[in-house]
């Protein structure tokens, strides 16, 4: 374990620590529904135009066939990274032939939920099985939950800055037999962040929770605890929310809360995982797997694959061909961590801005650079408990929250944070000045999001509270006119000839690269599927 995190800051205000701190790596993953000239969800196919959702690498598809993911390459410069992600929509915009993009996490206007159309991937058997797996979802939990959308932001540290923590953990460890090697300390130290970020974690919807308002058509039949208050035509609210995405009305899966799986180590992780995608579930046996000869599902057990596994945060590391994500970990280690908190940031026609992320780069630091002892049973109850009193209170005043078994002020208890994370600002400030950068960027972010933390009214849902409840609008037809205004922002968005030629090549190769895949395919899916599960036997 690291020293305490005034000690690491303190170890690491010199050029070569500051410069090992700015070197973070980040990628974003933004979904969103396309949405036809009637105002309602697309029902077409995928666009050609935007390539093969199964092989392109910054344009594919999440659950439905609607539901676009933009995905950008790992970049250490925020701007770079955020005009990418804004040249990806713009091109996307361009092509798909007058659709447009809903601009919030929740959906509107679904209709039929029958009609919601699933990805499909094409005729290989990789493609297949993962509309299987889909299909699957649609079984379990209904296709309503999966057409939510979100962001994902992908952040690991330098090389530079491992070294500086592992050297300053050898100077510091004295117990024989107690030395590990630079990959295990990375793992390890990753899984350090995991465990400080769930503890953490109600403050993503608190700042940046967008989803305090829906669509009254989205319930439909839902069974749910909440007392709704109204607004508009048939809008639902709660007046304190902060995010409905990660209420039980959003992705969640009551199935999984037997699995108990451990973030207290990388093996334990894996263990757990593995455990749970042999272990069986009765409610998801009823469905079936394969009947009158059709698939249902992949398998029966509480998670058909890994994917499925909900969590806020993930470890990750990238795969190789053919490898299943806990096996890509298991050889390699921890590569990076996936944030899986986030709704789409209605005020942004990219659903994500750069205070966010330079926030976001702060609060993860922080989680990487303090203790993080394991967690107890009491510990992981506390967790749920202080996350859902966020989620569906997090804007009322005064409210407590339970830190280590004690009562606290969620204010207090964001200010003490704050001031650690001014400590981060100042460093990343300096170090950006020494470089010849703007200064002071990561200072003013925090600067920004600690007015929300006096005032609830400057988070992200109390903006959407504003809107919506206090103006008296329907919350549709205020996404309505969000998607429009961004429609035409991204429409008239000007991409230079080059960067129109490469999405344009990378969306041809892409369809080649599909065709190739299914001309190579020999096997038969039944056989396919058997291959890919012969080590899961339910337990």
């Amino acid at each position: 374990m690291l020293k305490s995190f005034n000690e690491v800051i303190e170890h690491l205000d010199t050029s070569a620590g500051r410069s090992a701190l700015l070197g973070m790596q980040r990628g974003i993953e933004r979904e969103a529904l396309r949405i036809d000239e009637q105002g309602q969800l697309a029902k077409d196919a995928h666009p050609k135009a935007l390539g093969s959702a199964l092989t392109h690498s910054r344009i594919t598809t999440d659950y439905s066939e609607a539901l676009l993911e933009f995905i950008t390459p790992v970049n250490q410069d925020i701007d770079v990274l955020l005009e990418g992600l804004t040249q990806t929509h713009a091109y996307s915009v361009q092509n798909i032939y007058g659709q447009k993009l809903w601009p919030v996490s929740m959906p509107c206007f679904v209709g039929n939920e029958k009609d919601i159309p699933i990805a499909q991937y094409g005729t290989s058997n990789n493609g297949k099985m993962k509309t299987l797996y889909r299909e699957g979802l649609t079984h379990r939990y209904g296709p309503l939950m999966q057409i939510i959308a979100g962001v994902h932001f992908n952040f690991s540290v330098s090389d530079e800055l491992w070294q500086q923590l592992f050297e300053l953990k050898l100077a510091n460890t004295s117990t024989v037999g107690s030395e590990c090697s630079k990959q295990d300390f990375i793992s390890e130290s990753y899984f350090g962040l995991i465990r400080n970020y769930r503890r953490l974690v109600w403050v993503m919807p608190y700042l940046f929770g967008s989803s305090p308002a829906l669509c009254g058509s989205f319930i439909k039949d839902q069974q749910h605890n909440f007392d709704f208050k109204t607004t508009g035509k048939g809008t639902l609210y709660l007046p304190y929310a902060t995010s409905l995405r990660m209420s039980d009305l959003g992705y969640t899966n009551k199935e999984q809360d037997t699995l108990n799986i451990s973030y207290d180590s990388l093996p334990e992780y894996l263990q757990g995982v593995q455990a749970a995608i042999r272990q069986p579930s009765a409610e998801f046996a009823k469905i079936g797997v394969k009947v009158d000869g059709e698939y249902r599902q992949l398998n029966s057990n509480i998670l058909q694959i890994e994917n499925e596994f909900y969590s806020p945060i993930r470890a990750k590391r990238v795969t190789q061909a053919g490898e299943k994500p806990s096996e890509a970990l298991a050889r390699g280690g921890v590569e990076y961590i996936e944030v899986r908190a986030l709704d789409v940031n209605p005020f942004s026609p990219i659903g994500i801005e750069a205070s966010q992320v330079r926030f976001l780069d702060l609060f993860l630091l922080h989680c990487l650079l303090s203790p993080s002892l394991p967690s107890s049973e009491a510990q992981e109850a506390e967790i749920s408990a202080n996350l859902n009193k966020v989620i569906e209170l997090g804007r009322q005043p005064g409210l407590t929250l339970s830190r280590d078994g004690q009562e606290v002020s969620m204010q207090s208890w964001l200010l003490e944070l704050f001031g650690e994370l001014q400590q981060i600002a100042k460093l990343l400030d300096r170090q950006e000045f020494a470089q010849g950068e703007e200064s002071n960027r990561y200072q003013q972010a925090l600067s920004q999001w600690h007015s929300a933390v006096l005032d609830p009214n400057l988070t992200l849902s109390g903006r959407v509270h504003r809107d919506v409840v206090e103006q008296g609008q329907d919350h549709g037809q205020w996404v309505q006119s969000l998607m429009d205004e961004y429609h035409g922002y991204l429409a008239d968005y000007q991409l230079g000839a080059d960067i129109q030629a490469a999405y344009q090549q990378e969306a041809d190769t892409s369809l080649n690269q599909q065709a190739q895949i299914e001309a190579q395919t020999s096997v038969d899916f039944d056989q396919f599927l058997a291959d890919y599960f012969k080590d899961v036997v339910a337990s």
